[in-house]
């Protein structure tokens, strides 16, 4: 079977027209694999609402800093990502997101931004940003944009004013007095998601504090200051009119907070993230920004999307996010954060598709980003990492990669803690509280490996921001391109079939009879079958053997020992079939 990805739809205007984009219900089934439950997962229904490349596509994380250094100076750039992209082409997606290259001290990463109409010189210019649209374009490629939008750096020029006690600048932060008798305390009982007080005291004004929800350089802005719309709105143009595609929304969900900026509760912000609306997350009014960014992008076309990192308590909140008039995707963290059990991602997948289905959204997937331990560590093997890529591929929707992922990359767990950048290490290490990431987002932003040599394995010209373990030569793209047993491999023919296979998109699907432990599902022309057992399982054969997980296993091996018009699936594996 060839493994690189061929039939690249041929510019960012065309589409994969051979898919079938129908819209789907929800399945009433609600989580175990036994034939008693097999049945339609969801159905073609009503909805009506435009068609759109992103319905089905798979889209690619470029963490920037990390991809390739063009310079040599150990960090990744615009001119490193614009030199990668036949690797991204060949691969077989449709679109690059990439995390933010404004103008920032480079606290957090770059999410600190101190200018978004300006390139930071560490990553290039702003016509190496237009040559990298232009040169995507030409190869297929779509590009999204990292918007940053629930805070600044404290070095953008509006909160430097406001220190210096501008009115109209305070106006679009959360500038509160404190507690007690002089202002002496925080004003709420807010916690920063790196550790320590969401609050920080205003220098040479006592009893004056600021929010910061993430580091005290990050400090939130207030979205009922007109201000602020205004400028978002000319940082969305500016950037549409220079070509790119749409934006990924970082914090979709924290742009509003609650009137009077009431408490959670004493210890109770950690346990309720995620699991209930909060006075700084989840609030109605983040609805109505996104709203008017949906008119905006509308403006330009069809074709230019949004992208909400939005974590709400359930799936049901979450499809808010993608009502028709909102954002045209969303993440879907749930499906993250399943565990490797067949019942709980069976459920995960229904409860998603469901809950997207009733606001005509298609469902995103993802297994990993820069802000998650690496997959392939936090399912426990390589082997799972796999099938779990496998299973994703399969789903209706979109898929969204993060680098290294389709290299098989394991979490980097031994970084010496003088190399770490991430502001919730440094938090820890200064004794406050995390929400247990401890820095651990170092160990999934190492630089890529390009090839088996070199002081930076093809990062670049010198080493790179982070070490990279010693055995990472053999996961590199060069060592694993044209081995048919490697990850590489596994993703490119992967990423062919779906675009080839006219049902591997928004389309249909239906659970089938499996045995515990084991889920098996139908799309037009497919049958995937998912073993999350420790063991070899026998299985009906469902048709001709397209793609496993598990290297080197063919239908002749699947059939040996087991009996007639049957197969031995694999421990952790993923299948898909012909039917």
């Amino acid at each position: 079977m060839p493994q690189h990805a061929t039939n690249r739809h041929t510019g960012p205007q065309h589409t994969r027209s051979q898919h079938t984009r129908s819209q789907h219900t929800g399945s009433q089934h609600t989580g175990s694999q036994h034939a008693a439950d097999a049945g339609p997962a969801h159905a073609d229904h009503a909805h009506t609402r435009p068609r759109g490349w992103w319905r089905d596509a798979v889209i690619y994380q470029v963490y920037v800093r990390s991809f390739a250094d063009s310079d040599g100076d150990g960090v990744g750039d615009l001119p490193g990502v614009r030199q990668r992209l036949p690797h991204l082409a060949g691969l077989g997606v449709d679109a690059l997101w990439l995390t933010p290259f404004y103008a920032s001290p480079q606290i957090d990463g770059g999410y600190d931004v101190a200018d978004y109409r300006a390139v930071d010189p560490r990553f290039g210019s702003l016509d190496d940003a237009r040559q990298l649209v232009s040169e995507a374009h030409t190869l297929g490629l779509r590009v999204l944009l990292d918007l940053v939008p629930n805070h600044t750096s404290d070095a953008h020029p509006w909160f430097r004013r406001a220190l210096a006690g501008d009115a109209g600048a305070r106006a679009c932060y959360h500038f509160v007095r404190g507690r007690g008798t002089a202002g002496q305390e925080p004003p709420n009982d807010w916690e920063s998601l790196f550790g320590g007080p969401a609050w920080s005291p205003v220098p040479g004004e006592e009893g004056l504090w600021y929010l910061h929800l993430f580091s005290a350089h990050q400090p939130d802005l207030d979205w009922r200051a007109p201000r602020v719309h205004e400028e978002f709105d000319s940082v969305l143009r500016f950037w549409l009119d220079m070509g790119v595609d749409g934006f990924r929304i970082d914090v979709a969900h924290g742009m509003v907070k609650a009137e009077g900026l009431p408490d959670v509760g004493a210890g109770e912000q950690a346990r309720m993230i995620g699991a209930r609306v909060l006075p700084f997350f989840d609030q109605d009014g983040v609805h109505d920004i996104h709203r008017a960014w949906r008119r905006l992008l509308e403006s330009y076309g069809p074709d230019r999307i949004c992208v909400a990192e939005a974590w709400a308590p359930t799936a049901e909140r979450l499809a808010r996010y993608v009502r028709p008039d909102e954002c045209h995707q969303a993440f879907n963290f749930h499906f993250l954060q399943a565990g490797w059990d067949a019942q709980e991602l069976r459920r995960v997948i229904e409860e998603s598709m469901a809950a997207a289905t009733t606001v005509g959204a298609p469902t995103t997937w993802v297994l990993s980003n820069h802000d998650v331990v690496r997959h392939r560590t936090r399912l426990g093997s390589l082997a799972r990492a796999r099938a779990a890529a496998l299973l994703m591929l399969a789903l209706p929707g979109s898929a969204y990669l993060y680098q290294g992922e389709e290299l098989g990359l394991p979490e980097v767990r031994d970084l010496p803690d003088e190399a770490r950048r991430d502001p919730a290490f440094s938090r820890a290490a200064e004794g406050a509280v995390t929400d247990g990431q401890e820095g651990m987002r170092d160990g999934c932003r190492v630089p890529m490996p390009w090839t088996a040599e070199g002081p930076s394995l093809g990062f670049g010209p010198d080493g790179g921001w982070l070490p990279q373990p010693q055995d990472w030569p053999s996961l590199s793209v060069g060592a694993q391109t044209g081995d048919p047993l490697s990850t590489l491999e596994l993703y490119r023919t992967a990423l062919r079939l779906r675009r080839l296979l006219p049902g591997l998109g928004d389309s249909a699907m239906e659970w089938l009879t499996a045995p515990e432990g084991v889920l098996a599902l139908s799309r037009p022309g497919l049958v995937c079958v998912l073993s999350t057992r420790d063991e070899a399982v026998e299985a009906a054969a469902p048709g001709e053997l397209l793609l496993c997980s598990a290297p080197g296993e063919s239908r002749e091996s699947m059939e040996a020992g087991a009996g007639a018009g049957r197969l031995r699936i694999p421990a952790n594996s993923c299948t898909w079939w012909a039917a």
